[in-house]
C-alpha cells in the first residue's frame, strides 16, 4: 500500500479513503455504455463492433483503470461470458460469466454482486450484475462478449456500462490487472459499512448531547482555529424532518459556506423512509447516522446546525471527531488538497423539456457523491428512466451518462424494491415513486479543472413531469486549473492560415448540421475536413502549463477513429487519439486528448501533427474545430 501523497490509482483509491481529498491531476473520467443513439429510451443495444466471433463492448487506448461494470439480463436470455483483453494482448487475460459475479475471485461480494428484480410484464425478473473491482491497465483495454447484448423482449439481455479513469501518462506503479490481486484490505473495508472506512486517524471528539435549537435558530457543534481535519460526524436525530435541519460548514473563514446541506442529504437519504447506508454516509440499523468524508482545513473551521423548520428541534446526539494540526499538514498538503464542499442544494422542482440540473460546480476538484430525489404526480409511476448526464469543463458531449437513473446506482428496471444498498450506492422510497438515490464515487471520482454540471432527464426523454431535488459532494478549490489559450476553426480560411494548418491526404471539406448527445434538439452547422494522411497546425499555449488538453469537434457517423499525436516532431507514446463508439443520428462528438507536460512545459506554442491510422470501418480522420487548453 502506498503511503506517499501521489495521486492514488487503482486499488489504493479504495483502500485509502483518507486520501480522497487529494486533487487529481492527469486523470479524466469517462463512460461507455448502451445509450439510445437517437436520444430516446431504447438503451438495450450494447455493441461497439464485432471482432471475429466476439462482440466488443469496450475499447480504449492508453493507461487507465476500470472502476464500475454493470450489465442487465433476463434469466431466459443466453448467458454471456465477458472477456477482458489488456495492453494489446490477443488472448483474454480474464473471463467471467454473468452468473459468476459475486463468487469468482476477485469479483466477490461485496465488491461485485447481483440484484434480482421482480417480475416485469411476464418477461421474468431482470438480473443486474455489478462490479466495483478496480482493473488498471498500462496501455489499453478491450472487453468482449460471446453473444450480442441487445433487445428488451423476453429472452434478450442488453444494457450495461463501464465507468473508467483515463490517465495522461502511466507510471511504474500502474500495473495491469492480472486477476490474481489480493483485494482483502478493500473487502474488509467494504464488509463493514457503517464503520469508518478510513485507516486509523488519531482523533479527539467534540460531543454534544440533548441539543436544543429553536425554530429559525442555529447551534455551533464544532469550531477550531489552525489546521485540522474532521474525521467523522455521528448523530442521532430521530423524528427530525430531512429538510428541517441543515448542516452548514465553513472552512478557513470563507465568505460563503462550503457545505449547506439538508440533514437527509448529508446522511445519504433525502426521503428517510428506511435506514440505508453506504461506505461514506448513511444511517445504521441502530439509528445512528454517519458521515465519514474527511474534511481538512488549514486556518479555521466552523460547523453549525441550522433549524430551517417551523418547530423547535431537540437533537439527542451529535459527535464530531477531528485530528490535530500536525497530522493534517502531513497528510493533506495545502494547494494539493481540496476542501470538502457541496453544490448548492436544488430544491424540489420540475424542469420542463430539458434535463434537471442537480448541481453546477465551478473551480478545480473532483466529485465524490451524488444524491438525487424525484417525485412524480401519482404513486407507483415508473419515474426512473431518465438518464444521468455529467458535463465536465464545458465539453458538449457528456463524459458520464446512464441508461436510466436506476442504472446509475447499479440497479435495474426501476426502483421497485426499496430499500436497496451496496457499499457504493443505493436507493430508498416507495416502489418506483417517490425515490431517492445515492452514489459514492470513491475510486471512480469525477475530476474537473474548471466546471462540472450534473443533470438528469425527466422520464424516457424529458417527456414526463417530475420534481427533482438533490446535491453533490466534492473536493475542490476556487482557482480553475484550465485556461483556454487558442482555438482553430477548421474550414475557416483565416483561422487555418493563422495556425499554419496543412493536411496531407486530404479528401476535402464538407458541412454538417446535426446535434450532440445532450438530450436537446438543438442543431449546429459547421464545416470541417477529412484526411486519410495527417493534419498539422501550430497553436498557442501558456508556458506555465502542466500539460495541454486538445478538444476536438468531429463527426461520429463512423466509429474507431484513430490518430497518433506528435508534438514538435515527438510522438506522444502514452496513447493514440482513439474513440471507438459511433452515432449516425446525433453525429457531433467532442472528445479530448491530454498531452503530458514533458512535451509542453515552458513553451509558448507547439506544433501538433495528427497522423491517421485506419481502424475498422473508419477510413478517414475528420476535424471541425479544436480548442486548446493549458493545464495550469
Amino acid at each position: 500500500m502506498r503511503n506517499d501523497m501521489k495521486t492514488p490509482r487503482g486499488l489504493s483509491s479504495l483502500e485509502r479513503f483518507d486520501l480522497l481529498p487529494l486533487l487529481r491531476d492527469g486523470v479524466q473520467v469517462h463512460y461507455e455504455g448502451s445509450i439510445d443513439k437517437q436520444g430516446y429510451n431504447a438503451d438495450w443495444d450494447w455493441l461497439l463492433y464485432k471482432d471475429g466471433g466476439e462482440y466488443v463492448i469496450f475499447d480504449v487506448d492508453g493507461p487507465g483503470c476500470i472502476y464500475n461494470f454493470v450489465q442487465h439480463r433476463y434469466p431466459d436470455s443466453p448467458e454471456p461470458t465477458f472477456r477482458f483483453y489488456f495492453d494489446g494482448e490477443t488472448s483474454p487475460r480474464f473471463e467471467i460469466k454473468h452468473s459468476e459475479f459475486g463468487a469468482k475471485a476477485p469479483f466477490v461480494a461485496p465488491l461485485a454482486g447481483a440484484y434480482l428484480g421482480p417480475e416485469e410484464g411476464g418477461r421474468g425478473p431482470i438480473r443486474v450484475v455489478r462490479s466495483f473491482v478496480p482493473m488498471p491497465y498500462a496501455r489499453s483495454c478491450k472487453i468482449t462478449t460471446d453473444i450480442r447484448l441487445k433487445g428488451a423482449a423476453k429472452g434478450d439481455g442488453g444494457w450495461g456500462h463501464v465507468v473508467y479513469h483515463a490517465y495522461a501518462e502511466g507510471d511504474d506503479e500502474l500495473i495491469t490487472f492480472t486477476g490474481e490481486e489480493s483485494y482483502d484490505r478493500t473487502l474488509d473495508i467494504w464488509r463493514r459499512v457503517g464503520e469508518d472506512p478510513k485507516p486509523d486517524m488519531a482523533s479527539e471528539m467534540t460531543a454534544h448531547r440533548e441539543l436544543f435549537i429553536s425554530a429559525g435558530g442555529s447551534a455551533v457543534v464544532f469550531e477550531a482555529e489552525g489546521a485540522g481535519c474532521i474525521v467523522s460526524m455521528l448523530a442521532e436525530t430521530p423524528g427530525i424532518g430531512a429538510h428541517d435541519l441543515w448542516v452548514r460548514a465553513t472552512w478557513d473563514g470563507h465568505e460563503s459556506p462550503d457545505v449547506e446541506s439538508p440533514l437527509g442529504a448529508f446522511f445519504g437519504n433525502e426521503l428517510g423512509i428506511n435506514a440505508i447506508g453506504i461506505l461514506s454516509h448513511g444511517t445504521r440499523a441502530d439509528g445512528v447516522s454517519y458521515n465519514y468524508f474527511p474534511m481538512p482545513f488549514w486556518r479555521s473551521a466552523k460547523v453549525e446546525l441550522v433549524n430551517k423548520g417551523e418547530a423547535d428541534i431537540r437533537i439527542a446526539r451529535w459527535d464530531v471527531s477531528h485530528t490535530s494540526e500536525k497530522a493534517t499538514l502531513s497528510r493533506y498538503p495545502e494547494g494539493r488538497t481540496g476542501y470538502f464542499r457541496a453544490s448548492s442544494y436544488r430544491e424540489s422542482k420540475a424542469t420542463r423539456g430539458a434535463d434537471a440540473v442537480i448541481g453546477r460546480i465551478e473551480g478545480k476538484g473532483h466529485m465524490v457523491a451524488a444524491q438525487v430525489t424525484a417525485f412524480a404526480r401519482k404513486p407507483g409511476i415508473v419515474s426512473c428512466e431518465g438518464d444521468v448526464r455529467v458535463y465536465i469543463d464545458g465539453i458538449a458531449t457528456p463524459q458520464i451518462e446512464s441508461d436510466g437513473s436506476e442504472s446509475y446506482v447499479c440497479y435495474g428496471w426501476g426502483f421497485p424494491t426499496p430499500p436497496e444498498t451496496n457499499p457504493s450506492s443505493g436507493y430508498d422510497g416507495l416502489p418506483d415513486n417517490p425515490w431517492s438515490m445515492v452514489r459514492l464515487c470513491a475510486g471512480d471520482c469525477y475530476p474537473f479543472r474548471e466546471q462540472l454540471i450534473f443533470g438528469i432527464e425527466s422520464g424516457d426523454y424529458n417527456n414526463q413531469y417530475l420534481r427533482h431535488s438533490g446535491i453533490l459532494f466534492y473536493y475542490g478549490i476556487d482557482t480553475p486549473g484550465l485556461l483556454l489559450t487558442d482555438e482553430l476553426d477548421i474550414g475557416d480560411r483565416g483561422s487555418e492560415e493563422a495556425h499554419g494548418y496543412v493536411a496531407s491526404g486530404g479528401r476535402g471539406s464538407y458541412s454538417l448540421e446535426s446535434g450532440y448527445e445532450d438530450g436537446t434538439h438543438r442543431l449546429l452547422k459547421d464545416t470541417g475536413r477529412e484526411t486519410e494522411g495527417y493534419s498539422e497546425f501550430t497553436v498557442a499555449i501558456d508556458p506555465r502549463n502542466a500539460g495541454v488538453r486538445l478538444r476536438r469537434r468531429s463527426d461520429q457517423i463512423t466509429g474507431r477513429q484513430r490518430a497518433h499525436v506528435y508534438v514538435d516532431g515527438e510522438r506522444v507514446e502514452s496513447r493514440s487519439w482513439y474513440f471507438a463508439d459511433r452515432n449516425p443520428y446525433k453525429r457531433w462528438l467532442e472528445d479530448e486528448f491530454e498531452i503530458p507536460s514533458r512535451h509542453t512545459a515552458g513553451k509558448t506554442d507547439i506544433t501538433v501533427r495528427l497522423v491517421f491510422e485506419q481502424e475498422g470501418e473508419s477510413r478517414v480522420w475528420n476535424e471541425f474545430y479544436y480548442w486548446i487548453y493549458s493545464l495550469v
